[in-house]
């Protein structure tokens, strides 16, 4: 279901409608891409398609489990710089991270699936906040990635 089937719908169902758009749209940045590709830096910062998912996994992370479920980043093995969530180690592959960000996202649907959008989270260090203002959040950071791995899939199939 996406965004535009939902315009009368309750705003859960619609946030969702969104989120799940933008998760689909990240994952299929590396559909049909090498590792090579999929490495590829074509920017003058460290940004690659395949950092970019890694990044919005760990982001997704933070948001879902930390801020809303309540797990430290460090008891979730979670680096705790941003910057440092796009680097890519030896072993992340196209299908590694793909698995991660999939495995991510349906953790984040299990921990906020019987939460009011008004319940007030405290488990981020920067404190507390209400689960709306974590699904806008987490809406800006997909739709903000989205662009810049469109136009590096751009870069790398035209």
């Amino acid at each position: 279901m996406g965004s535009f089937d939902v315009p009368l719908d309750e705003e859960r169902t619609q946030l969702d409608a969104f989120v799940e758009e933008y998760r689909s749209a990240l994952d299929a940045t590396l559909d049909g891409l090498t590792e090579e590709q999929a490495r590829c830096r074509l920017v003058p910062s460290a940004t690659t398609l395949l950092g970019l998912v890694k990044h919005v996994t760990w982001m997704q992370r933070i948001w879902f489990e930390e801020c809303v479920g309540g797990t430290s980043r460090r008891e979730l093995g979670l680096v705790e710089i941003a910057d440092d969530s796009f680097r890519l180690a030896d072993d992340d592959t196209v299908a590694s991270v793909t698995a991660a960000h999939r495995e991510a996202c349906a953790t984040a649907r299990a921990v906020v699936a019987d939460l009011p959008l008004d319940v007030v989270v405290t488990g981020h260090r920067s404190g507390p906040r209400t689960l709306r203002w974590v699904y806008l959040q987490v809406l800006r950071e997909l739709a903000h990635h989205c662009g810049h791995a469109d136009i590096l899939r751009e870069q790398l199939v035209t």
